[in-house]
């Protein structure tokens, strides 16, 4: 690998299949690393290949700067090692999902950052969150009442992708927008 790696932060509303589209990427496309992060949510509700800790690890953590990124939301707390730094400095590109609220931060913080922003419809998000059941009926609706958001103001590159139809689909319109230099396909 030569050169600084790229950062890419994935966001969209509960239920658009963001950790689902960031693995199809990470299988196509040879060098996109996945970004583990380290979550306050129990270990029976995970839905991602995730590190979970309790809300005093995640603090104790979080004091000895051992997060490049961290946030609250949902009632959980969520971090990004700092190990990203190095893999990025070794030409990794990484994908990480992220919550809205640390774009800005993200983008000032690691050059070329680029925010992926995956989209679906009201009945796609619903389906979705009901099947996979970590919620319950007034959280699903609670969800799919925040599916509309803005970007903060200021970000620089921003892809947006819908992710209603097929998997590769989808996967294949963000190659395409990642690397426009390349003929990246999901097989």
């Amino acid at each position: 690998m030569t050169g600084q790696g790229r950062l890419i932060g994935v966001v969209g509303p509960s239920g658009v299949g963001k950790d689902t589209v960031m693995r199809a990427l990470s299988e196509a496309h040879p060098g996109l690393r996945l970004v583990r992060r380290v979550i306050t949510r129990t270990g029976g509700a995970v839905g991602e290949d995730c590190d979970v800790v309790t809300e005093r690890e995640f603090e104790t953590r979080c004091e000895a700067g051992a997060f490049a990124l961290h946030w609250q939301a949902h009632g959980m707390s969520y971090g990004v090692p700092r190990d990203i730094e190095s893999q990025l400095a070794e030409g990794h590109d990484l994908l990480v999902n992220l919550s809205r609220s640390v774009l800005g931060h993200a983008q000032a913080q690691f050059p070329g950052f680029t925010t992926l922003v995956l989209r679906a419809s009201e009945e796609i998000l619903r389906q979705r969150l009901i099947e996979r059941g970590r919620e319950s009926q007034s959280e699903v609706e609670g969800r799919l009442a925040r599916r509309d958001f803005a970007l903060p103001q200021g970000l620089d590159a921003v892809i947006g992708i819908r992710n209603d139809g097929q998997l590769e689909d989808t996967a294949n319109l963000v190659l395409a927008a990642l690397y426009p230099e390349k003929e990246s396909r999901v097989i």
